[in-house]
């Protein structure tokens, strides 16, 4: 058993990628990100937060991954379904793990292509000076992977889906909460500070990310720092939480308005949760993501100026598709998406709402609780 879930999940991933790699003639894939080493092997640590150390799983065409990491995981490493465990004394300036790593690919990818996940989204987390070393060492052919992880990760299994239910439970019931923490002359900060702890409370492993707002019928954005200023009578507060359990994401927020709502955040809100039914009433087998964002982009308004509507979920905060008019990925069984339409209310501010589903063959399914209409009043 590795640490989240059983080995069988593990090896169903790599039967998967195997399968897409004899298609694209890859010798190996060679891995060095946190999400794309833990989708195959269950390595879950913190201990990414470092960036001193690079870590590195091979994907071979044939037989299990192998890692290369520095030693110092090597005992977490252990406890996963992965028996090949190679490791060096990291950090090591003049070899920090290039000899180690360009053997195992020699042996692994057998004179082979060797794939490096290259497309969106997607980065190298080594020297660019020791990848080329690596490239030079091993003698091998580099290419990009073909789109195989990315396409592998895409889809979600039920195990997956099941992890990412269960924070968006949590954190259901953290929002149900915010009437304890948040209320007129309440500092912003102190909010977000307490909803974290409450996000805690409820069963969350950690909050990586927390954005928001709050203003008079509105916020000016979506992304800033809390401010001290004391929440006011007639402001909107909108809180957006991406909290982590085994290592899943939830990814939606929710409007509150301070002690009394006005008509324009009233219909704002509305509106919000309109856009959002028409948007899991589009996400059906089939439909591409940019119809799901016409759906919603429609009663918003805003044309393609309204920007990205919603994106893939689950072992990142963000990741695969985005809802907007350009991106004509389709919709397949298990993926998991946010909804995510925004309206303006004034000049300078607006209003958003997230909730998150996944796509089933008989229809969407909400995996988050899902807002009601009426603006709630704290």
């Amino acid at each position: 058993m590795s640490q989240v879930f059983a080995d069988a999940e593990f090896k169903a991933r790599l039967s998967a990628a195997q399968t897409r790699m004899a298609e694209a003639d890859l010798g190996a894939i060679l891995l060095t990100t946190e999400p794309e080493i833990r989708y195959f092997t269950g390595y879950l640590t913190r201990f990414w937060e470092s960036p001193s150390r690079p870590w590195f799983l091979v994907v071979p065409a044939s037989g299990d991954p192998v890692a290369v990491i520095p030693s110092i995981g090597a005992a977490l490493m252990g406890r996963s379904w992965i028996s090949d465990i190679r490791t060096w004394s990291a950090p090591e300036p003049a070899d920090d793990g290039v000899t180690l790593l360009a053997s195992a690919l020699r042996e692994l990818a057998d004179g082979g292509k060797v794939g490096v996940p290259s497309g969106a989204e997607s980065h190298l987390r080594m020297p660019l000076t020791d990848f080329d070393r690596v490239k030079t060492a091993s003698g091998l052919q580099f290419s990009d992977d073909r789109g195989i992880v990315a396409s592998l990760r895409m889809i979600k299994s039920p195990a997956e889906i099941d992890k990412i239910a269960a924070v968006c439970a949590i954190a259901g019931r953290a929002f149900d909460r915010v009437g304890e923490i948040a209320r007129e002359g309440v500092p912003l900060s102190r909010v977000f500070r307490d909803f974290q702890r409450l996000l805690l409370e409820e069963g969350a492993d950690w909050v990586p990310y927390l954005a928001g707002g709050a203003g008079p019928d509105g916020y000016g954005d979506v992304i800033s720092p809390a401010s001290e200023a004391p929440l006011a009578p007639g402001d909107v507060l909108m809180l957006d939480t991406g909290a982590v359990l085994d290592g899943y994401f939830c990814d939606f927020d929710r409007n509150y308005s301070v002690s009394h709502a006005s008509d324009i955040a009233k219909h704002g809100h509305a509106q919000l949760i309109e856009a959002t039914e028409a948007g899991l009433e589009a996400a059906r087998v089939g439909a591409r993501a940019s119809d799901v964002w016409r759906a919603m982009a429609d009663i918003v308004g805003g044309g393609e100026g309204a920007g990205r509507l919603g994106h893939g979920l689950g072992m990142q905060l963000t990741e695969g598709l985005s809802l907007t008019a350009k991106d004509h990925t389709i919709l397949q069984p298990g993926m998991v998406i946010t909804l995510e339409p925004g309206v303006a209310t004034g000049a300078d501010t607006l209003m958003v709402h997230e909730e998150n589903i996944v796509i089933e063959a008989s229809g969407p399914r909400l995996l988050s609780p899902m807002a009601s209409a009426e603006l709630p009043v704290i």
